[in-house]
């Protein structure tokens, strides 16, 4: 029984040096993973930086939804219509992209991470009038985004 037991064990251990082998090699490729290409904004400045952006949006999102609906309290310029206009795709025509293009700014991360896109089952998914590259800013004061500023420097920390 000894020899039996002895020989579980080699194999078991020869197993594990086996999949950890397995698990480095892998784990080498693991940088070579394609990320997401995200159409680049037309506008100005933003609420927060991208990192913040890209890390709390979903959270930036609700605030204001919370902020607009709920409490009746109305930002200017921080409504979903201020981030489709400066993050408008253009489709070649002369008009922006809709939510069920894949070129649509917000199914680049949402599609690599699988992650539904349900805010246009009731908002509009591109802008009322067509972006332009050569747009500066959005026609909001950068003080109006003052709220949202708040709120995106609140999570950030």
């Amino acid at each position: 029984m000894s020899e039996r037991s002895s020989l579980s064990r080699l194999l078991l251990v020869v197993g594990m040096l086996i999949m950890a082998m397995a698990a480095g090699i892998l784990g080498a490729h693991a940088g070579d993973v394609p990320l997401p290409a995200v159409p680049k904004a037309t506008g100005g400045s933003c609420v927060a930086p991208p990192d913040v952006m890209r890390r709390s949006h979903m959270s930036m999102l609700q605030h204001g939804r919370d902020l607009s609906v709920r409490q009746g309290e109305r930002v200017e310029g921080g409504r979903l219509t201020g981030c489709i206009s400066c993050h408008a795709v253009s489709d070649g025509k002369g008009g922006a992209v809709t939510v069920s293009s894949p070129q649509h700014f917000c199914r680049a991360c949402h599609d690599y991470a699988a992650v539904k896109v349900d805010c246009f089952e009731c908002h509009a998914s591109r802008p009322e009038q067509p972006a332009k590259a050569t747009d500066a800013a959005p026609d909001a004061p950068a003080s109006s985004y003052a709220a949202l500023a708040d709120y995106a420097r609140e999570i950030a920390r």
